[in-house]
C-alpha cells in the first residue's frame, strides 16, 4: 500500500481523496497539507487524513511515499522539487508547471532523484479513450484527418474574484488552462506532434481572466486539429477523430458515450453504402481512482505511469505557443522539447 499526503485540500484534492477512500488496496492519503486548515478539518478526520502544519513537515515524514499535488498551477515547480529533493514519489495535477522551462527543471529533477513523476491527466484512463485507442491501434479509423474537441463548464460564474483559479497568471490562456489541455493531450497522444497554433480568447463574465478560448492546430503528420473550451456556458464534452476509413466520437460530461462511424462502402451496384454506428456506453468509471491506481503501481515498478513524460513536455511546448498566440493574435510555431 503506497501512503501518500495530499497537498492542497480544495475541491479537487478532496475529490482525489474520496476516489480511493476505504476502497482502494493500492494507495492511501493518510496525512495533508493546506493552507486553511479550519476549513479542512471535518474532511480530513473522516477520511483519516492527518493535517500537517506544514508542507516541510510531510517531506520530512519517513513514513511519506508519495505526495499528491492539487495546488495552484504556479506552485508546482517548487513544490515539486521539494518533493524531489526529500526522495518523495510526486504525482502533480495539470498543468505539471505553466511553461516548458520550468517543466523540464521538474521532469530533471524527479529524474536525478529516481522518484515516480506522475501528470494527472485524468481523462486517458477513461474507458471510452481507452476504447478508442484500441480502435486507433487496430487501424480501423486509417489515416488521422482532423480532430475537433470542445470542453466546456459553467464555473467561472461561481468562482470568487480572490480565488487562485481566477486569477490571469493562473490561467494565462483563458480556459485552456482550466479545461482544454485535456482535449490537446488526447491529440497528441493520437496525432502526435504539434507543429503550429493559432489562439483566440474572449472575456463573457466579469472577472480577472479570460473565460473562452479557441485553438486552430496544425499536426507535424499533416492532421488538423480544433479545440474549443470554455468555462462560461453550459457543462459539456465532445472529442471527435476524423480519419480516412471512419470517425470515432466520445461524447457528455463524463466522455460515457462512444460511437464509431466507419466510412462509405460502395456495393456492386454501384450505390454507396453508409454502415451502421457502432454505440458504446461507459458510465459511472471513476478516472481519478484508475489515474490514482496506475500512479501506485507505477511507484512499486509493476509498470511504468501510462502518461509518458515526453506528451507531457510537447504539451507544454504546445501551451507555451498557446500563450504565446493568445497575446498577438498570431500564428506561432511550437519549439522542439
Amino acid at each position: 500500500m503506497i501512503r501518500a499526503a495530499i497537498v492542497g485540500l480544495g475541491r479537487w484534492g478532496r475529490s482525489l481523496v474520496a476516489s480511493v477512500a476505504g476502497n482502494s488496496g493500492d494507495i492511501v492519503f493518510v496525512r495533508g497539507y493546506t493552507r486553511t486548515p479550519a476549513r479542512a478539518e471535518d474532511f480530513c478526520r473522516d477520511n483519516g487524513v492527518a493535517l500537517a502544519a506544514s508542507y516541510d513537515e510531510i517531506l520530512r515524514d519517513p513514513n511519506i511515499d508519495a505526495v499528491v499535488l492539487a495546488t495552484p498551477h504556479r506552485q508546482h515547480e517548487a513544490q515539486a522539487l521539494a518533493a524531489a529533493a526529500a526522495r518523495k514519489h510526486i504525482f502533480v495535477e495539470k498543468p505539471i508547471t505553466l511553461d516548458l522551462a520550468s517543466a523540464r527543471v521538474v521532469v530533471d529533477a524527479a529524474d536525478k532523484a529516481g522518484v515516480v513523476l506522475a501528470v494527472g491527466l485524468a481523462r486517458r484512463f477513461h474507458p471510452s479513450v481507452a476504447a478508442l485507442r484500441q480502435r486507433m491501434q487496430g487501424g480501423a479509423l486509417g489515416k488521422v484527418v482532423a480532430m475537433v474537441a470542445q470542453h466546456t463548464t459553467s464555473t467561472a460564474q461561481f468562482v470568487p474574484l480572490d480565488n487562485w483559479r481566477a486569477a490571469p497568471e493562473e490561467a494565462p490562456a483563458g480556459a485552456f488552462t482550466a479545461v482544454g489541455v485535456h482535449a490537446l493531450d488526447h491529440m497528441i497522444e493520437f496525432a502526435g506532434p504539434v507543429r503550429e497554433v493559432r489562439c483566440v480568447t474572449a472575456r463573457n463574465y466579469p472577472g480577472r481572466s479570460d473565460d473562452t478560448t479557441t485553438l486552430m492546430l496544425q499536426f507535424a503528420g499533416g492532421a488538423s486539429g480544433l479545440i474549443f473550451c470554455s468555462v462560461a456556458t453550459a457543462t459539456n464534452f465532445a472529442f471527435t477523430i476524423y480519419g480516412t476509413r471512419g470517425l470515432a466520437e466520445i461524447s457528455r460530461a463524463d466522455l460515457s458515450r462512444l460511437r464509431f462511424a466507419p466510412a462509405s462502402t460502395v456495393a456492386p451496384a454501384g450505390r454507396v453504402v453508409a454502415p451502421p454506428d457502432e454505440v458504446f456506453e461507459h458510465a459511472g468509471f471513476d478516472t481519478l481512482r484508475a489515474e490514482l491506481t496506475a500512479f501506485a503501481g507505477a511507484v512499486r515498478r509493476e509498470k511504468p505511469y501510462p502518461v509518458p513524460i515526453s506528451d507531457v513536455l510537447h504539451g507544454m511546448a504546445v501551451f507555451d505557443a498557446i500563450v504565446e498566440s493568445a497575446k498577438s493574435g498570431a500564428i506561432v510555431a511550437v519549439s522542439e522539447i
